[in-house]
């Protein structure tokens, strides 16, 4: 059985003011195009499908238009967990119009017995998938415990979950199912920085101290599917296959240069799966360059990527925004950077607005306020003086 592995979509998330539909739609398409050159069986989604609870109409038509694709016609089962950014609501609601198209959205964490368990039909024989979206950390504990046994709640909820639930498919699976989990939550030890570069505007759902231990993918499944870290890596310490598939773009400046992938999966029943990362090239490339701007200007990788742009100056440059704009089509983030001395903060005491107004400059700007600006200050100062009460 071949089974393909995506996660962490966030289909509806924009960078800066840069709606980035158009770079879903190629990376998607890409998706396809490997599910569809590997002939895959089942197609396994980790969770984050969309960036909010409630998407937009446009993200919500390549999502689905994107699963709906993947289903080959309802002829490939495809399984999709809510994520942290998901709303399992939504996905409950939608769940029944996708179930005839071959999609299984599941949105709640489910008893076995009741739904957490699927037995699923593919062209290769018999997949038995467990699926665990989501633990919201208010459902793992008690409010009126001490705060030091919530992270200890929350893995131990997790792990007796999943253990629940492989045990229940190695019983269903028989000798003749090949079993799955697919889950999304964070395990300890996991590199946020796939790269070693800082994340950029965020780095994870908050509480993310909430973490399970590598006992929360027990030995049981012959293939775990993992979501929630972009970074595309092995699970730390997991004693089956277990991969992080990581997102499909890199979505903030943090995730500049990580190779995106999908996951392509092969097993039988009671053998070992073997696991193979598929990169994917679609999609507009994030960049974070810095340097003067003459050095920028020269640079061939700035033209088509957004930008995140450190321009090294002599001192504060009130026209670097429009300049850069004008010359980079893609910039979200620009700034310079300059020597800064350290201002004195202002007080008040005897001193006169305008020099409380040039040691308030030099804090800001890290260098004293130019002459024109503090003439444009004392003309201010005389003309409102001079103003009618």
């Amino acid at each position: 059985m071949r089974v393909l592995h995506t996660s962490d979509w966030h289909v509806g998330k924009r960078i800066g003011r840069y709606d980035r539909s158009d770079d879903h739609r190629a990376v998607i398409d890409e998706v396809v195009t490997v599910a569809q050159e590997h002939d895959v069986d089942l197609v396994l989604h980790s969770g984050d499908l969309f960036d909010r609870p409630l998407p937009p109409v446009d993200a919500l038509d390549i999502a689905l238009d994107g699963l709906l694709r993947l289903a080959g016609d309802g002829r490939r089962p495809v399984v999709v967990v809510a994520g942290n950014h998901d709303s399992p609501g939504f996905f409950e609601a939608l769940a029944p119009f996708l179930r005839g198209a071959g999609i299984h959205l599941v949105g709640e964490i489910r008893r076995p017995d009741e739904g957490g368990v699927l037995d699923l039909a593919t062209s290769a024989g018999r997949a038995v998938v467990s699926c665990l979206p989501f633990l919201r950390e208010g459902r793992a504990f008690d409010a009126w415990a001490p705060v030091e046994e919530h992270y200890k709640a929350y893995a131990d909820r997790l792990r007796r979950i999943s253990e629940a639930y492989t045990t229940h498919a190695a019983t269903i699976a028989g000798g003749d199912g090949v079993t799955f989990m697919v889950a999304h939550f964070l395990v300890g030890g996991v590199k946020v920085h796939g790269h070693g570069a800082p994340r950029g505007e965020r780095e994870l759902h908050m509480g993310e101290a909430y973490t399970a231990t590598a006992e929360a993918i027990p030995p049981g499944a012959q293939y775990v599917a993992m979501g929630h870290i972009h970074a595309p890596q092995q699970v730390p310490g997991a004693r089956v296959p277990a991969e992080y598939a990581g997102s499909l773009l890199e979505l903030d400046f943090g995730e500049a240069g990580e190779q995106k992938r999908v996951v392509v999966v092969g097993v039988e029943p009671g053998l070992p799966a073997q696991v193979r990362s598929v990169p994917l090239t679609a999609g507009r490339r994030l960049v974070r360059a810095r340097g003067e701007w003459a050095d920028l200007l020269a640079r061939d990788d700035l033209r088509e990527a957004y930008l995140d742009l450190i321009v090294e100056t002599a001192g504060p440059d009130p026209g670097l925004a429009p300049r850069a704009h004008a010359e980079f089509e893609h910039v979200v983030k620009v700034r310079a950077d300059y020597p800064r001395v350290e201002g004195e903060r202002p007080d008040p005491g005897s001193r006169t607005l305008d020099a409380l107004y040039a040691a308030y400059r030099t804090e800001i700007d890290g260098v004293a306020p130019p002459g024109d600006l503090m003439v444009a200050f004392r003309a201010v100062m005389e003309e409102a003086g001079h103003a009618p009460a």
